[in-house]
Protein backbone atom coordinates (compact mmCIF):
# COMPACT_ATOMS: atom_id res chain seq x y z
CA UNK A 1 0.00 0.00 0.00
CA UNK A 2 1.37 3.40 -0.99
CA UNK A 3 0.97 6.20 1.53
CA UNK A 4 0.69 9.48 -0.35
CA UNK A 5 1.09 12.51 1.87
CA UNK A 6 0.52 15.96 0.44
CA UNK A 7 1.56 18.79 2.73
CA UNK A 8 -0.87 21.63 3.34
CA UNK A 9 0.11 25.04 2.05
CA UNK A 10 -1.35 28.41 3.10
CA UNK A 11 -3.96 29.84 0.75
CA UNK A 12 -1.98 32.94 -0.22
CA UNK A 13 0.19 33.66 -3.26
CA UNK A 14 3.31 32.13 -1.71
CA UNK A 15 1.43 29.03 -0.59
CA UNK A 16 -0.09 28.56 -4.04
CA UNK A 17 3.36 28.77 -5.68
CA UNK A 18 4.79 26.23 -3.23
CA UNK A 19 1.84 23.90 -3.84
CA UNK A 20 2.35 24.19 -7.61
CA UNK A 21 6.08 23.43 -7.25
CA UNK A 22 5.29 20.43 -5.03
CA UNK A 23 2.80 19.08 -7.56
CA UNK A 24 5.39 19.60 -10.32
CA UNK A 25 7.75 17.29 -8.44
CA UNK A 26 10.27 19.80 -7.07
CA UNK A 27 12.34 18.20 -4.30
CA UNK A 28 11.53 20.10 -1.09
CA UNK A 29 14.37 18.30 0.72
CA UNK A 30 16.94 19.92 -1.57
CA UNK A 31 17.90 23.62 -1.47
CA UNK A 32 16.54 25.57 -4.45
CA UNK A 33 17.35 28.99 -5.91
CA UNK A 34 14.50 31.33 -4.95
CA UNK A 35 14.01 34.75 -6.53
CA UNK A 36 12.89 37.59 -4.29
CA UNK A 37 11.91 40.95 -5.74
CA UNK A 38 12.15 44.37 -4.09
CA UNK A 39 10.33 47.15 -5.94
CA UNK A 40 12.17 50.46 -5.67
CA UNK A 41 10.97 53.97 -6.61
CA UNK A 42 13.98 55.05 -8.69
CA UNK A 43 17.60 54.25 -9.54
CA UNK A 44 19.09 56.33 -6.72
CA UNK A 45 16.95 54.60 -4.09
CA UNK A 46 17.62 51.27 -5.79
CA UNK A 47 21.38 51.77 -5.58
CA UNK A 48 21.07 52.59 -1.87
CA UNK A 49 18.82 49.57 -1.20
CA UNK A 50 21.13 47.34 -3.23
CA UNK A 51 24.06 48.35 -1.00
CA UNK A 52 22.08 47.77 2.19
CA UNK A 53 20.86 44.37 1.03
CA UNK A 54 24.39 43.41 0.03
CA UNK A 55 25.72 44.52 3.43
CA UNK A 56 23.10 42.21 4.99
CA UNK A 57 24.20 39.15 3.05
CA UNK A 58 21.78 39.26 0.13
CA UNK A 59 23.02 38.65 -3.42
CA UNK A 60 21.01 41.12 -5.53
CA UNK A 61 21.06 43.03 -8.79
CA UNK A 62 19.28 46.26 -9.70
CA UNK A 63 17.42 46.26 -13.00
CA UNK A 64 15.02 48.54 -14.85
CA UNK A 65 12.15 47.06 -16.86
CA UNK A 66 12.44 48.16 -20.50
CA UNK A 67 8.69 48.63 -20.94
CA UNK A 68 7.40 49.91 -17.60
CA UNK A 69 10.68 51.69 -16.66
CA UNK A 70 10.16 50.46 -13.07
CA UNK A 71 13.22 49.58 -10.96
CA UNK A 72 13.58 46.27 -9.09
CA UNK A 73 16.24 44.64 -6.95
CA UNK A 74 16.33 40.94 -7.81
CA UNK A 75 17.71 38.77 -5.03
CA UNK A 76 18.51 35.07 -5.37
CA UNK A 77 18.76 32.89 -2.28
CA UNK A 78 19.53 29.17 -2.24
CA UNK A 79 17.38 27.64 0.47
CA UNK A 80 14.87 24.95 1.31
CA UNK A 81 11.32 25.69 0.17
CA UNK A 82 9.86 26.35 3.62
CA UNK A 83 6.91 28.73 3.70
CA UNK A 84 7.81 30.30 7.05
CA UNK A 85 11.42 30.95 5.98
CA UNK A 86 10.28 32.54 2.72
CA UNK A 87 7.90 34.85 4.61
CA UNK A 88 10.68 35.75 7.07
CA UNK A 89 12.99 36.75 4.20
CA UNK A 90 10.26 38.86 2.61
CA UNK A 91 9.72 40.63 5.95
CA UNK A 92 13.47 41.23 6.28
CA UNK A 93 13.67 42.65 2.75
CA UNK A 94 10.75 44.96 3.61
CA UNK A 95 12.43 46.14 6.81
CA UNK A 96 15.68 46.93 5.04
CA UNK A 97 14.16 48.63 1.98
CA UNK A 98 11.17 50.49 3.45
CA UNK A 99 13.16 53.53 4.69
CA UNK A 100 14.16 54.14 1.04
CA UNK A 101 10.73 53.61 -0.51
CA UNK A 102 11.21 49.95 -1.43
CA UNK A 103 9.08 46.92 -0.61
CA UNK A 104 9.15 43.16 -1.17
CA UNK A 105 7.04 42.42 -4.21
Amino acid sequence: MVNIFTPKFPKDDDGRVLKMLYKDGVDFKKAQDIDFFVAVPDKKSGDTILGILSDNGFNCELEQDDESKEWTCYCIIKMLLKYEDIIDIQKRLNELSKPYGGYSD
